[in-house]
């Protein structure tokens, strides 16, 4: 006991000991210099927020022999300096709502990133710890608990930040990262955005190529995540470039100067595309037109005075607008001296300083500058010395301006969403909620993870728009505006909205665009889609990829090697055709005719020859006339076909199923014989009576029966013509809607090969040439059940499996098709349904009329009524049935006589 209360005691010194050693050798290496806002003190929950309001950090010495200083950042902006303001301005205002969070006072912690990742790094730790001072894995600061980040600008600053928030299953709710590879819920696990994802950009700007048929495309994009993967999912060839180094920006200037590309899509945020911009003033490029992404659509960055020659007429995709009441006046009555970063916008704002001893070394500079010596010109007020009444009213620049809130708005909403998570689960009731045993979170010390809960959940209007939020795995849906920007007669940039984007209609509705409202950058006012696809649509590359040339226009001529050679066998195959039916005709009173309602089989040849001559149809130019005469005649064709098999071979299987039903009854009734014959042999025997001899008389009737059975006839042939009518009929009805609502027409592919142009047929509706070609599957399934069943009628001549044969060779022809036409392209797509056509015609010809034509012209002899009779009996001594006809369908049963046993 005594040796384990010394070592209890010796292990808490060494630990003491310890502790107090790491203490007094272990530091922190550096310090951050961030610059922000911070309101924390008595509030109930903070809010961290991070916006790029500078453009970059400070350069500094590589001087590694002094201690290191986290780097300053330059290059004010004003734009997401409104951003900043509006958080701002969004937390005062749901701090005064007695609708949402009345309980709760929200503060905030906000931090400049200078759109570079490792200050968006420094701002996360800082705001993880709650000190200046980056302290891994540990939260030193005390006051109300942490909310979400609001952040981070970038998309390439996201990525950094979330990784880590994501380590602490911390929330972070983005207004304008919109790269696709944060959609990772692997990667990213708590982050959100209220902006939309790039897929849908992507997505929305190849179809806008696609509408107005540019194929001659260019693109440029920013060396950073969002850059590439809004390249990677845009659908088009492409040549990425990077636009960091002035190296760079002039090897990109030069490759618009040189290219003949005239569409040209950017995917770069406004800071990176800002230089780029200013190098093709330079060499006056014009006549391009430009198609911007969502980060500099409406960005007063790059839209300066003098951009209008080169950007006039730029199409792009704005994130959806509003106006925020009381935004304005809150950006206007700015303290200047309430914080640094304050300071430095009043101090870009009006080239002045608010720091009297610096405007008096500025004023003594000027003055040694100009007169060689000191001067009293430093005395007094100094010029250059902000007087903090200057009225930002005044100013005309892009802080003030709320005529274009688009990404402000989605700083609102992500500041709104926060809130209403953090209002939800303030308002928990107990027992009720989702976290174990229907408990819940306390407003006062919750956790990161029990906020994410509720921001995964949260759903809400937005204040004065009413539009409303949710999100699906982490975003929200895809709304964009087309806006063009428009020159006015003074040489002024307008953004007019002429269209718009919505990823949750239907594919044919989501792309809506008003041609005419464009203004494009060769001052034409009215541009239709058709006279842009004069001067784009044809023509592609040559290869040197430095000229337009026209493209191959594709489709299967009449007058080339393969449509000379399809005709000629579809010609044959139709002549053949019509030949059988002259035989037919010829020979219509011969029993083999006859037999089993030659209507059906002239209706069967009628539907034949239809099908082979519409094959010619699909050859040649395709036009409208053409698109629907070849779809409608193969489907009415092949209906009429199949529907007069259905026809022949339900008789068929009635007369196998009844005859069947007989040979079992027989069966029966001659093992009854057999048994009544050795009782009546054995009695005979004991009994001593003469020779009794037994005739199977019952046998004999049930098998001359047959033929006069009413079941037998209980399918006319007024009911197998029915039957085909009707089939036929439903199938006609269908192809008429088609063509009414949603016809076949002739379209230019030019997606399928880039240096060719494919005319072809569009079917105009997939549903509805599923539903038509569907039924004609329908049809030939039933017939091949229905052949299938009468297959085992015994006589001469089966039809049954002539049919059956027939039909495995047509499933054989178009199960064959169907890889063969998807692993094909242009002309040869066409070829490939026309043989697929023709195959099918001539099994059916050959399966079905062959081995009648064989027996009417090589065979006389058999064509006789006594050679429809049945075969042979079996060896069981049962009946048989035959196909041909009906009257042999009863034969008799052999007498079986009892063997006379003498006394």
């Amino acid at each position: 006991m005594e040796i384990g209360r010394f070592l209890l005691g010796l292990c808490a010194f060494l630990y003491f000991y310890t502790s107090l050693s790491a203490e007094s050798t272990c530091k922190l290496k550096a310090k951050f210099q961030l610059s922000g806002y911070k309101d924390v003190d008595k509030k109930t929950v903070v809010i961290g927020g991070m916006f790029p309001v500078h453009m970059r950090i400070a350069s500094k010495d590589a001087n590694t022999s002094r201690v290191p200083v986290s780097s300053g950042c330059e290059g004010f902006n004003f734009r997401t300096f409104r951003w900043t303001q509006t958080m701002l301005f969004a937390i005062d205002e749901i701090n005064k709502k007695q609708d949402l969070l009345p309980n709760t006072d929200l503060g905030y912690v906000i931090y400049d990133s200078c759109f570079t990742i490792s200050k968006a790094v420094e701002g996360t730790l800082t705001y993880l710890t709650g000190q200046d001072e980056a302290v891994p894995n540990y939260r030193c600061g005390t006051g109300a608990p942490l909310a979400a980040l609001v952040g981070a600008g970038g998309s390439d600053l996201s990525i950094a930040t979330a990784r880590i928030l994501g380590l602490y299953h911390f929330p972070q709710v983005s207004y304008s990262s919109t790269c696709s590879a944060l959609e990772s819920k692997f990667q990213f696990p708590t982050f959100l955005r209220t902006i939309p994802n790039d897929k849908h950009q992507s997505t929305a700007i190849a179809q806008l190529v696609l509408h107005f048929g540019w194929t001659w495309v260019g693109t440029i994009a920013a060396e950073d995540d969002y850059g590439k993967y809004g390249i990677k999912d845009f659908k088009e060839q492409v040549e990425e470039a990077g636009v960091s180094s002035p190296e760079a920006i002039r090897r990109i200037a030069q490759t618009v100067v040189e290219s003949t590309a005239k569409i040209i899509v950017v995917f770069s945020s406004d800071v990176d595309l800002s230089p780029l911009i200013l190098e093709l003033l330079q060499h006056n490029v014009t006549n391009r037109t430009w198609i911007a992404s969502e980060a500099w659509v409406t960005s007063a960055l790059i839209n300066q005075p003098g951009v209008s020659s080169v950007l006039g007429g730029t199409l792009g995709f704005g994130v959806k607008r509003a106006d925020i009441p009381g935004l304005q006046r809150h950006l206007l009555d700015l303290d200047p001296y309430a914080n640094p970063l304050t300071e430095t916008f009043w101090e870009t704002s009006f080239n002045c300083t608010l720091d009297y001893g610096r405007a008096v070394r500025q004023a003594k500079q000027r003055a040694k500058e100009v007169n060689g010596t000191l001067s009293r010109a430093a005395r007094g007020v100094p010029d250059g010395l902000c007087t903090g009444s200057e009225h930002l009213a005044q100013l005309n620049n892009t802080y003030s301006d709320v005529s274009q809130l688009r990404i402000t708005y989605s700083v609102y909403k992500a500041v709104y969403a926060v809130a209403n998570a953090l209002h939800n689960l303030e308002h928990c009731e107990k027992g009720q909620g989702p976290f174990v045993g229907g408990s819940c979170a306390d407003i006062d010390k919750f956790e990161p993870w029990q906020l994410m809960y509720y921001l995964k959940n949260v759903r809400f209007k937005v204040p004065h728009t009413d539009e409303e939020i949710y999100f699906e795995d982490g975003d929200v849906k895809g709304l964009y505006d087309i806006v063009n920007w428009q020159v006015d007669s003074e040489g002024e940039i307008s953004y007019v909205t002429v269209g718009g984007y919505n990823s949750s209609a239907p594919p044919e509705d989501r792309l809506t665009i008003m041609n005419n409202s464009i203004l494009w950058n060769n001052e034409i006012t009215e541009v239709s889609s058709m006279s842009i696809k004069t001067e784009f649509y044809e023509d592609w590359s040559n290869d040197a990829h430095d000229t337009c040339v026209p493209k191959i226009i594709e489709y299967l001529a009449f007058g080339e090697p393969l449509g000379i050679t399809l005709i000629a066998i579809s010609a044959f195959g139709a002549l053949v055709t019509i030949g059988v039916g002259v035989v037919f005709a010829v020979h219509l009173g011969t029993p083999l005719v006859k037999a089993n309602d030659p209507l059906l089989s002239f209706s069967l040849l009628f539907s034949l020859v239809v099908t082979f001559l519409s094959s010619i149809v699909f050859l040649g130019k395709p036009r409208h006339w053409s698109c629907m005469t070849s779809q409608v005649a193969l489907a009415l064709g092949f209906a009429l076909c199949l529907s007069s098999l259905i026809g022949k071979a339900a008789v068929l299987m009635l007369r196998a199923r009844f005859l069947k039903a007989i040979r079992i009854r027989n069966k029966a009734a001659a093992k009854a014989a057999k048994l009544a014959a050795a009782e009546a042999a054995e009695a005979a025997a004991n009994g001593g009576s003469p020779d009794v001899v037994m005739t199977n008389t019952a046998n004999n009737v049930d098998a001359n029966n047959a033929a006069d059975s009413p079941e037998v006839d209980s399918l006319t042939c007024a009911h197998q013509r029915a039957i085909t009518a009707v089939a036929t009929l439903i199938q006609a009805i269908a192809c008429t809607v088609w063509l009414i609502i949603i016809p076949p027409h002739p379209i230019e592919n030019t997606s399928t090969q880039n240096i060719k142009i494919i005319l072809e047929c569009d079917e105009g509706s997939v549903i509805f040439i599923c539903c038509i070609f569907g039924y004609d599957i329908l049809l030939a399934l039933t017939a091949f059940v229905f052949a299938f069943i009468a297959r085992k009628l015994e006589d001469h001549f089966s039809e049954a499996k002539s049919v059956t044969f027939g039909m495995l060779v047509f499933f054989i022809v178009w199960i064959s098709f169907v890889p063969a036409y998807l692993s094909t392209r242009g002309k040869f797509m066409v070829a490939v349904q026309i043989f697929a056509i023709l195959a099918s015609s001539f099994g059916l010809l050959a399966c079905i009329f062959l081995p009648k034509c064989y027996i009417i012209l090589v065979k006389p002899e058999h064509n006789r009524e006594e050679m429809m009779k049945p075969r042979p009996k079996p060896r069981d001594g049962t009946s048989t049935g035959t196909s041909a006809s009906l009257n042999t369908a009863a034969t008799e049963i052999n007498t079986i006589a009892s063997t006379a046993i003498d006394d």
